[in-house]
């Protein structure tokens, strides 16, 4: 009879702290959404409830707004050659370089459907952006694959007055697992984050490197080490910035 009481006065407050819960933004579109008028800039997003509390960058005017980074290099500010465990949670700084994390991005992805895009500079300032229509990863005990499709062009390079494709250097790394130099899930022999110091959905091994070394443009120093999008620019050119980020669809 006591015990049938005290779950009797909890309720109100069990409903009401779920009720918190379900109010808290998962993303940048939730955010968006309380108010359109919000500037691009770092907020704090839920992926997964109250406990997984994270900062990320939200694109509030590309395209519509809405988007969630989940992945950005601009300056060689973040280390981004590491292991397993940080890809896994996440590192770096929303304000700068960062990655968001493969089990939020998960989260993000797994539950609703989302659109990717990349954003990409080069170092003459020609800037290109690159979408798809559908963006998920699986969860850890799948390795994290990565199911990626419909691409779409229409965020061409421009070259006043020409209008130059960037390419799609994605879609070869759809159904890969995700693979650092301390876990090799890819179709290589050896292992393609070792070799190309970045980690990444690689195949044997990648059109795009946008977690490599931040370089400054045409090096072949060390082949396709950089950071790169090999269907714009090639894979021995890297780039001053790239950026991506996804959002649900409407």
């Amino acid at each position: 009879m006591k015990l049938l009481s005290l779950l009797f006065l909890l309720a109100p407050l069990l409903i009401s702290c779920e009720a918190a819960e379900d109010q808290l933004p998962r993303d940048c579109n939730d955010i968006y959404n309380t108010n359109k008028k919000l500037p691009s800039g770092v907020y704090i997003i839920y992926p997964s409830g109250y406990s997984s509390a994270v900062q990320a960058y939200c694109d509030m005017d590309s395209e519509g707004g809405r988007w969630t980074v989940f992945q950005r290099r601009m300056d060689g500010s973040v280390n981004f050659y590491r292991p397993w465990a940080e890809y896994k949670r996440g590192f770096g700084n929303a304000a700068g370089e960062y990655w968001l994390g493969l089990d939020n991005i998960h989260e993000l992805t797994w539950f609703q459907d989302c659109e990717l895009m990349v954003d990409m500079e080069d170092f003459y300032e020609n800037k290109a952006f690159i979408r798809y229509a559908s963006f998920f990863i699986s969860d850890e005990f799948d390795g994290y694959i990565l199911h990626v499709s419909g691409f779409n062009n229409t965020g061409a390079l421009f070259l006043y007055p020409i209008i130059i494709s960037a390419g799609d250097s994605l879609s070869y790394h759809g159904a890969m697992k995700f693979t650092t130099f301390d876990k090799d899930q890819d179709k290589l022999s050896g292992n393609c984050a070792k070799k190309y110091l970045g980690a990444f959905w690689y195949n044997k091994c990648h059109y795009t490197n946008p977690n490599g070394v931040y370089r400054w443009g045409t090096d072949t120093t060390l082949h396709a080490t950089g950071v790169e999008w090999g269907t714009w620019k090639g894979v021995n050119y890297s780039l001053k910035s790239i950026t991506m980020k996804i959002r649900p669809l409407i």
